[in-house]
């Protein structure tokens, strides 16, 4: 009755447009009367139709395709960073030579941090993105809701930080530069305070329930007292990769607590912000500290011996960060007799030991690089996946970064600024390429135990059929 449709027959007038005007027919009327009509009707509708579909035609002739569009982005994000890059040139250029390198160095301890964090974003993308076309669901294993975010949205965020950061220290070296010193200190101190309230915004914009997501996750690793979820231990393992970031936000913020921000007060090595603080180890330690505690807590929970080599693993970078700076509080010979071959043995312990637990427990290379098979055909998927170079590449560079790795984490190493930037940076590549196949292992995991579940509920429900099968009498 309801689903059936009611069909009119073709002079009703119920089959015109609720533009055109209103026809009389009658249906007892000669045939004359109703061509007449319908000829006048179908007139009507044809200039309505024109007249209607003539603004719609000429709106989408105006509108810009999307093409034409992100080139137009492209263009003025190349404008912005040629301009930031030419305004911070010259305003170096207005210092003097002694100066000018004192100067930079200051400038660079306040923003890399937040660029090596902008780094990270975009690769975190990336990952997401590969992670959208392969056959990995990395929100079943992260637990996400369905308003998690995209690479799409993740690249967004990436995008805002890369034009936000770059201008606000561009602002600086112009500020300073031409002796603005008042709001050139201003500058670094706007722009950590924006990042925290951002973070800690509670209404519902800028992916409110993303941030709380990351904030809450931050929490666990700092408290464990709970049981300990793959999302815990994963962003956990990523923060031990940017524990040089955490260390300059410390000596950032340090300095803008007092005051030191675009001074000469911070120069003095032995400062309450200088190079030879105790609160530099102490922060640096702390990630390895977390995931530590977090080991311990999953062999509380599990009795999985595996749990205590973990945590070996990662209570051999302790003696790494403090052998190193004991360099500037003990007599220069007793460093160098005693300290500093015990300082290279544990260097050389943790770097080996990092670099077999990750090979050997991280990944699984049974299904190495199955999670570059696309779902669609892709150029991407195609070098990458199934191929045996992978294999070397992404090995051999974790064994030579999981090495380089430990001058980041070693004080008395860390005068070459630029040098320690890049290694940053190397270690934060590194664990992005690590996170490709430890999400892997993960889905590996779970779909098998998925499998084998599976078949054990075909198993029990063939033998509950055979029972009930024997159960009947003739």
């Amino acid at each position: 009755m309801f689903g059936s449709q009611a069909i009119a027959p073709n002079n009703s007038p119920h089959l015109r447009k609720s533009s055109s005007r209103p026809v009389v027919s009658d249906l007892a009327g000669s045939e004359l009367g109703n061509g007449v009509e319908e000829v006048f009707s179908s007139s009507m509708e044809s200039i309505d139709l024109k007249i209607a579909s003539t603004p719609i035609s000429t709106a989408v002739i105006m509108m810009p395709s999307p093409i034409f569009l992100w080139r137009f982005k492209v263009l003025l994000f190349f404008i912005w960073g040629f301009i930031c890059c030419k305004v911070g040139w010259d305003s170096v250029m207005r210092m003097d030579a002694d100066l000018r390198a004192r100067f930079l160095y200051e400038a660079f301890l306040y923003y890399n941090p937040l660029l090596l964090v902008t780094m990270t974003v975009w690769l975190w993308g990336v990952n997401l993105w590969v992670f959208s076309h392969s056959t990995v669901s990395y929100a079943k294993i992260f637990d996400l809701d369905q308003n998690h975010l995209t690479h799409t949205e993740i690249w967004k965020v990436a995008m805002w930080m890369t034009i936000i950061v770059p201008t606000s220290m561009t602002s600086y070296l112009y500020l300073y530069s031409h002796g603005e010193v008042s709001l050139a200190a201003s500058q670094p101190v706007l722009l950590y305070i924006g990042i925290v309230m951002v973070l800690i915004f509670p209404f519902d914009i800028f992916f409110l329930a993303s941030r709380y997501y990351l904030l809450r996750t931050l929490w666990r690793i700092v408290v464990p007292l709970q049981a300990i979820t793959f999302s815990d231990f994963f962003v956990a393992d990523i923060l031990t990769s940017m524990a040089k970031v955490f260390s300059d936000l410390e000596r950032s913020v340090c300095r803008m607590l007092h005051r030191q921000v675009a001074t000469i007060a911070w120069f003095e090595a032995d400062s309450v912000c200088g190079s030879h603080s105790v609160a530099i180890p102490l922060v640096l330690v702390l990630p390895y500290v977390f995931r530590l505690f977090q080991c311990l807590r999953q062999y509380k929970d599990t009795r999985e011996k595996t749990a205590l080599f973990n945590a070996l693993k990662y209570s051999t970078a302790v003696p790494v960060i403090f052998l190193s700076a004991l360099k500037y509080h003990v007599f220069p010979d007793r460093w160098t007799s005693f300290y500093r071959p015990l300082w290279l043995l544990s260097s050389v312990s943790n770097s080996l030991y990092s670099f077999y637990w990750d090979v050997t427990r991280d990944w699984d290379l049974s299904g190495f690089t199955r999670i570059f098979k696309f779902n669609r055909p892709s150029v991407f998927s195609y070098l990458l996946y199934g191929r045996k170079w992978v294999y070397f590449w992404v090995i051999g560079s974790n064994l030579i970064l999981r090495c380089t790795w430990t001058y980041k984490l070693s004080a008395h190493l860390r005068h070459n600024y630029l040098t320690v930037f890049t290694i940053a940076a190397l270690e934060i590549f590194r664990r992005f390429q690590w996170v490709f196949f430890r999400v892997e292992k993960e889905w590996n995991k779970m779909t098998s135990k998925g499998s084998i579940q599976h078949q054990m509920n075909e198993v029990t429900t063939e033998e509950d059929k055979l029972l009930d099968s024997s159960g009947h009498t003739v």
